[in-house]
């Protein structure tokens, strides 16, 4: 049975075994990066070294892990542990046995069934900290890293504005908190709400594009028609248009369906409470077969753009019309 404490990755701290394990890769960079940080504010000295696993040359870490000549504290970052060989493995259980007192040692394993006996033996050890780094794929969740991002950042941000962000920055995670730390620097100490958002971040397609489908799905015809030709002339593709009505739709259509219990919602559905009830207010205007047309009608357009129809333009512009009219 494990002997080692999990904390996810907000949650960590120096140990003499740190064990960074998920697939998130932006987020065992920053811990990586902000453990470093956080020693060398102790201790300047501090002397770091990087290893691949998957590159490993027997006895290199006891090697560099031996006692210094003048005591520097050291961390010894070790990527790629689920790619580590049998010398690889056989030198952590040999430095396990002998762990010195200045020396942090951070292993990296990126998840999955690859490098077993390493995670069995770390987990094991009970000088081991493990510090998750879970992808994060539901909205739900890159939701909720955008709030502790602006928390942690000492800024206030309405449930709008933080939806506005997760839907402006729906790739990259790194993106999404580099735009986090980019608008809270800009804020000024006043609260973030959406409008400032959607001002700040005037012209992204991402943004643009959720503009117009929410203005579609809520009826507005002509706003959402005077809005798309903006976007046009600003030279947004229409494939991420499209994109942002697949997915509205799709948010009507789980929420709409959804028969279990309100106060599960939020974690059954992989949706944050504001997007849940932003979809609940929407499905007042629609029907089932409505919804179901409007989901076919962006289907259809879809293909057009990426080479059945020949004019990608009338296919966007009629499917936005269409959607806002229910036809």
């Amino acid at each position: 049975m494990s002997k080692t404490e999990v904390v996810p990755w907000h949650g960590m701290r120096e140990a003499p075994i740190v064990l960074v394990t998920g697939s998130e890769s932006y987020l065992a960079d920053r811990v990586f990066r902000e453990l470093r940080d956080r020693v060398r504010i102790a201790q300047p000295e501090l002397e770091v070294t990087d290893l691949d696993a998957a590159n490993y040359e027997v006895g290199t870490l006891l090697d560099v892990a031996s006692p210094s000549l003048f005591g520097e504290p050291r961390m010894i970052r070790i990527a790629n542990g689920e790619s580590g060989g049998d010398e690889f493995v056989t030198d952590i259980q040999s430095y396990l046995e002998v762990i010195a007192d200045d020396v942090i040692v951070i292993v990296r394993h990126g998840g999955g069934n690859r490098g077993k006996k390493l995670l069995d033996m770390l987990r094991a050890h009970p000088t081991t900290l493990e510090v998750e780094c879970a992808e994060i794929k539901k909205d739900a969740d890159r939701a909720q890293f955008v709030s502790a991002e602006f928390n942690r950042l000492g800024v206030k941000a309405d449930r709008a504005a933080v939806g506005a962000l997760v839907e402006a920055f729906a790739g990259d995670l790194s993106e999404l908190a580099a735009a986090c730390e980019q608008i809270a620097s800009d804020a000024l100490g006043k609260s973030i709400t959406k409008e400032f958002v959607d001002t700040y971040y005037e012209g992204r397609e991402e943004v643009t594009s959720f503009a117009v489908a929410d203005m579609a799905i809520d009826g507005n015809r002509a706003e959402a028609l005077r809005l798309l030709r903006h976007a046009i002339q600003s030279g947004v593709d229409p494939v991420p248009l499209i994109a942002a009505f697949a997915a509205k739709l799709r948010q009507l259509a789980k929420v709409g369906g959804y028969t279990g219990s309100p106060s599960n919602a939020a974690k059954d559905l992989g949706m944050p409470s504001w997007m849940i009830d932003k979809s609940r207010s929407a499905l007042r205007k629609w029907t089932g077969p409505t919804l179901g047309r409007a989901i076919l009608v962006v289907a259809e357009a879809d293909s057009m753009v990426k080479g059945a129809g020949r004019d990608p333009e009338f296919a966007v512009e009629r499917m936005v019309d269409r959607v806002a009219s229910r036809s």
